[in-house]
């Protein structure tokens, strides 16, 4: 059974949809503790700014369980976009604490004027990790749809999963043993994202 944590900063129901669409017909959405602790699987979806975020899953309770089940656990974890954020230990952003999971911080873009803020729309990245079980078997160039304003600037390059160019290399994706996070949204990046998630459905284990 895959989770998708609804802490009221994202659209949830897409992501099941899709997750359904790659033949995972057990997802449930759910903030129930007694729920996590029944997953296999889980996945922090999220749109929005990181304090409200981090505030959300503190009223929600989630905060210990989602470090109980990645951390204690070790079962895969995966963030998407600004779940990928809450990920790490800060972000320029706010003042809340992340959940320091992955050591990163997330940092706003150092862009010149013929790049917009947010970065927005297709992108490529590059696979960085090829031995990661969630890009086993895709193409080393994928494309994904990104919103965002502010990126993860990790300590330790071996936490990149994937990076993706705009003005810079940022980190597009990150990892940590079977904590996986994306920057982008795989529910909107069509074929590639499709692949993505169905990775993370047949080949990350616990």
């Amino acid at each position: 059974m895959i989770v998708i944590l609804d802490y009221e900063m994202g659209n949830v129901g897409s992501i099941q949809n899709i997750l359904n669409k790659v033949g995972q017909k057990d997802v449930l959405i759910s903030r129930d503790p007694d729920v996590i602790e029944k997953a296999d699987k889980l996945i922090l979806p999220g749109v929005g700014a990181f304090d409200t975020g981090m505030i959300n899953l503190k009223k929600f309770h989630l905060v210990e369980p989602i470090i109980d089940f990645a951390q204690n656990k070790k079962k895969p974890l995966l963030g998407i976009c600004l779940g990928m954020q809450l990920l790490g230990r800060s972000s320029e952003e706010g003042k809340e604490k992340g959940l320091g999971l992955i050591p990163f911080d997330n940092i706003r873009f150092q862009l010149d004027s013929n790049y917009k803020i947010p970065h927005m729309g297709w992108n490529y990245i590059e696979i960085v990790d090829e031995n990661a079980p969630i890009v086993r078997n895709l193409d080393r160039i994928q494309r994904y749809y990104f919103v965002h304003s502010y990126h993860a600037r990790c300590d330790d390059a071996s936490n990149v999963l994937m990076t993706c160019n705009y003005g810079y290399p940022f980190a597009a994706a990150v990892v940590k043993a079977q904590i996986y996070g994306v920057q982008f949204h795989p529910e909107k990046s069509h074929q590639f994202g499709m692949q993505l998630l169905k990775n993370f459905v047949e080949e990350c284990a616990q």
